[in-house]
């Protein structure tokens, strides 16, 4: 039985139907990508998963069991407006909140000494989070969302705020925890970071799924409409190829092409070929940003 199943959960505010009959299932060890333009639904589809509404329909199922209290131990939530209080030292609102969720004293501080440690954040133990930067105020966060080891985590934008070292950092610390068998629901408008990590996803639009699977398989089943070619020298004539839309080519000597059918790459690789050295030339594949505005469009909701 996976740790997370929803079914049809539909959830409605004042005769607005914030989410609309979506059902996903989260492995164990699994990041799933939950996607969508602000207002689609994403967030209140996580909250409902831990516990803070219901959905009005359907249900939410936990390792096949229904939502109870004691559910909260094993759930671990990193929201994207950060919740830490910004006054108290951040040992003790982690040792706190550790326990809230059920854990030993002795327990707690082993963990958030780990934790610390990890991050290379020792220092900040008996420092407030309003003396932190936004990235390490981020990085607290995080630690506050799975210090007890959570079987489920929820992240909501992870890796707002960070520098590109400690994206790498925590995007690390997160497939470990793939690793050791958390279930995590994954929300981000990064797009990159969703094909790095996730297997899985949803689109949300105006409250209603409306793109879910594999994301390889959903890839694939888009048409590739870039080619990429390199040449030492100018090639003339690819916009006369039958097929080709755009050719872009940029100061390094690399064509950005758009195509729109795949038989024209052939074309575009002849005759580049016949006027000189090729040194770099790759059909690509469509990307997820590049998938998600075409079934959500470039309009927010």
């Amino acid at each position: 039985m996976n740790p997370l199943m929803l079914d049809h959960i539909v959830k409605r505010y004042a005769g607005h139907t914030a989410v609309d009959h979506l059902s996903l299932e989260v492995e164990e060890g699994e990041i799933y990508g939950l996607l969508g333009a602000n207002g689609a639904g994403k967030t209140t589809t996580m909250r409902m998963v831990l516990g803070l509404i219901h959905p009005d329909e359907g249900s939410i199922r936990y390792h096949g069991q229904p939502y109870r209290t004691e559910l909260q131990a094993m759930m671990g939530y990193l929201p994207e407006e950060r919740g830490l209080y910004p006054k108290v030292k951040i040992s003790d609102q982690m040792l706190y909140l550790a326990q809230l969720r059920g854990m030993k004293a002795a327990d707690a501080r082993q963990s958030l000494d780990y934790w610390l440690q990890r991050f290379d954040a020792m220092e900040y133990r008996e420092k407030r989070i309003e003396e932190l930067s936004k990235g390490n105020q981020q990085k607290m966060g995080f630690v506050a969302a799975v210090i007890h080891r959570p079987k489920i985590l929820i992240l909501d934008e992870a890796f707002s705020g960070l520098d590109p070292v400690n994206v790498e950092m925590l995007k690390q610390v997160v497939l470990e925890l793939r690793k050791e068998g958390t279930a995590i629901l994954f929300s981000t408008h990064r797009m990159e970071h969703v094909e790095e990590l996730c297997r899985h996803i949803t689109v949300l639009r105006r409250s209603k799924p409306v793109l879910q699977g594999d994301l390889n398989e959903i890839k694939n089943s888009y048409p590739r409409e870039k080619v990429v070619l390199r040449t030492a020298t100018e090639v003339q004539g690819l916009d006369t190829i039958e097929g080709v839309t755009e050719v872009v080519r940029q100061d390094s000597g690399r064509y950005m092409i758009r195509i729109e059918q795949e038989q024209a790459a052939q074309q575009i690789l002849q005759l580049a070929m016949s006027q000189g050295a090729v040194d770099q030339f790759e059909v690509k594949e469509p990307t997820l940003n590049e998938i998600f505005i075409k079934v959500v469009g470039s309009s927010h909701e």
